[in-house]
């Protein structure tokens, strides 16, 4: 376990709850001694079938509502149901949470719960000696051991004599706790997950109220199976008070945040509110036209439930008829918005290019994904950097924005749709698997300081021709913006034509015309180029550090924790993060050209890394990872100081 005081006390009054912990259930006291901590990492594995994203997801919203820092790191198959009992069919959820800010779900476990051998064989790699391993040892049957490689049984070769480990039978506690329940044998089992759900809720003095009251709604239908659940729970419960197994639970108390309401938060669900919010405060209907895809598709489940918000989705029938329908809904006077992986932009690209043309406003959210093609749907990467750059025929240029935390997806989407309705143009946003899945604390904004998104239509005649005449023209441009007007059909005398074809600058007749395509093609990247975009922020309290570390995306909790790790060991290093990559900040260049050493972590092979040395001919120097998980932060901080060590024995 990490960083846990010296001494084991009893906490609390005479009942031994301590201040804002979790009531034991009904009858029951907490007796044993508590050990405080400072944080704690956690891993739930098991097979795809065994609930673990639900338990990891109640374990989280409990450690939210307590008030601790957190971040989440659910790990699972493709496949609907992938094989039991195998090594490629386990499914995990990490947690870390802790008493004070953290940025990642944590390098290494300190708990893992291993619900068959498949869990345990694929995790221990990532154990440190000393971890708590809880297993459930009803599944490690010959035929099971066998089935994942092991000659021997683990649990009694003393091959695992390094770490503490607890030998629960999960299944036949919870059996016997259900026996009368009047269920099936098959479907008692499957409340093993809440039986372990209650012992660690025991050991972490987690709240127990809200996971009965999920319990209840889940189930509401089902009468027998929310009680045989809360059984189970409270029996895992009751299990860790007085099995000898446990000696101690642990007390991690709740983190100093800012002042405000805070509530759990995942990156599509804060995406999901964001252009809501961006909806509500431009004053435009929200349509989303999407195909479901991972790791995107909650986005669009989310939206559909908030109808009450003017909300449209529209589930089509591929990837093509979803922008199609949201680019119309646009044309139509709607902030129109696209939900996608990697493969689905590929097959939207035309579209997107047909938006450049039209310069119509609309956001097209990238939730990337890992590989080529189908690649790893459920595994996380940030290489769709180049795609969403130039993945488009012609001078196609589009501004790209990228959150870097899942609770930042929520500012994003709006800082996405302020520039597509103020400059009229296709916006690409790039999250990834890792902020989707991934969350973490989120403070709830003030609405009213949320900004004003408001819209301007055009409403009448805004061209005078040579004999009088007052016309509307559908390309004549804002002088600061170079937006043209947004003409809502069915507007009396703003009849235009639209479509793929270049258009005349002004008239928006059809026209080909050298110079004129010339000029269009260059108005329309000016006007990219032209995007207001915030200077870029860095990070450098010394003042005198030779090194910058640059990121952008999800990438961001881990280079910030490794640039914490390296200070502290008296590295001076500075760090800046990107949010929008077209156009970039005004500033960047020279922050580039400040530091003798620029060094560019990227979960791909140099996307970013290539821009900045053709943009602004710095030798940026990447380091990179395509493995479909998250870098490390003790990974990153070696990285980091050996480039601040070399750079120091070459120059001095």
């Amino acid at each position: 376990m990490t960083s846990q005081v010296d001494q084991t006390e009893a906490v609390g009054g005479s009942d031994g709850t301590g201040p804002g912990a979790a009531p034991p259930p009904p009858g029951q006291a907490r007796a044993k001694p508590v050990r405080r901590l400072d944080r704690v990492i956690i891993r739930f594995a098991g097979d795809s079938g065994d609930g673990m994203q639900l338990t990891g997801d109640r374990f989280t919203s409990e450690t939210a509502s307590f008030g601790n820092d957190l971040s989440t790191l659910p790990n699972f198959p493709a496949e609907i149901r992938a094989p039991a009992g195998t090594l490629p069919g386990v499914s995990s959820f990490q947690l870390h949470f802790a008493d004070h800010d953290i940025l990642t779900p944590g390098d290494a476990p300190n708990v893992l719960v291993a619900m068959n051998p498949a869990a345990l064989k694929a995790n221990l790699p990532d154990l440190p000696r000393g971890a708590e391993i809880i297993v459930n040892t009803d599944e490690f049957t010959k035929r099971a051991l066998a089935k994942v490689g092991y000659a021997a049984d683990p649990l009694a070769d003393g091959s695992l004599s390094a770490y503490n480990l607890h030998k629960v039978p999960l299944t036949t506690l919870t059996l016997e706790a259900l026996k009368d329940s009047g269920l099936a044998r098959k479907d008692a089992e499957r409340a093993k997950n809440m039986f372990a759900l209650g012992l660690l809720s025991w050991m972490y003095h987690r709240p127990t109220h809200g996971t009965e009251n999920f319990l209840r709604q889940k189930f509401a239908k089902k009468p027998e199976i929310v009680e045989a659940n809360i059984q189970a729970f409270r029996a895992g419960w009751n299990f860790g008070e007085t099995t000898e197994s446990f000696a101690v639970s642990y007390e991690i108390p709740p983190a100093k945040l800012p002042a405000g309401t805070y509530r759990n938060i995942s990156g599509n669900l804060a995406l999901a509110y964001g252009l809501i919010a961006a909806a509500e405060r431009s004053g435009l209907p929200l349509f989303l036209g999407s195909y479901p895809i991972t790791p995107a598709s909650d986005i669009l489940h989310e939206l559909s439930r908030h109808k009450n918000f003017g909300v449209r989705t529209f589930q089509a029938e591929d990837e093509i008829a979803g922008i199609g329908a949201a680019l119309g809904a646009a044309f139509g006077g709607a902030l129109g918005v696209t939900t996608t992986s990697g493969p689905g932009v590929a097959l939207k690209s035309e579209t997107i290019g047909l938006a450049v043309s039209l310069e119509l406003p609309l956001l097209v959210v990238d939730i990337q994904r890992g590989g080529p093609s189908t690649g790893l749907p459920t595994k996380t990467e940030q290489a769709d950097l180049l795609q969403a750059m130039f993945g488009r025929n012609g001078e196609a240029p589009v501004p790209i924005v990228a959150p870097a935390t899942p609770a930042e997806c929520f500012d994003v989407a709006m800082e996405a749709a302020r520039i597509a309705i103020t400059y009229r143009t296709p916006v690409m946003l790039l999250s990834d698997g890792y902020l989707a899945n991934g969350s973490e604390p989120w403070r709830i904004p003030d609405v009213d300081r949320l900004p004003d998104l408001r819209a301007e239509f055009a409403h009448g005649p805004n061209h005078t021709l040579e004999d009088g005449t007052e016309v509307f023209w559908p390309y004549k441009r804002d002088p600061r913006t170079l937006a043209r007007p947004w003409a809502v059909p069915g507007t009396p005398g703003l009849e235009h034509r639209i479509g793929g074809i270049e258009k005349q600058d002004g008239s928006g007749n059809i026209s080909y015309d050298p110079a004129n395509h010339d000029l269009m093609v260059r108005t329309r990247q000016a006007k990219i180029d032209g995007i207001t975009v915030p200077e870029l922020e860095v990070d450098d309290p010394s003042g005198d550090a030779r090194v910058l570390v640059l990121g952008w995306g999800s990438t961001y909790g881990p280079i910030t924790a490794a640039v914490r790790r390296v200070r502290a060991d008296g590295g001076r290093i500075a760090q800046a993060h990107l949010r929008h990559l077209n156009p970039f900040p005004a500033n960047l260049g020279a922050v580039l050209k400040s530091y003798d050493r620029v060094v560019v972590p990227e979960m791909n092979l140099g996307q970013l890394a290539l821009l900045l040395r053709a943009k602004y001919l710095v030798d940026a120097q990447s380091y990179n990872q395509v493995r479909g998980l998250p870098f490390k932060a003790a990974q990153l901080a070696d990285v980091l100081s050996a480039a601040i060590g070399t750079l120091e024995e070459n120059h001095g």
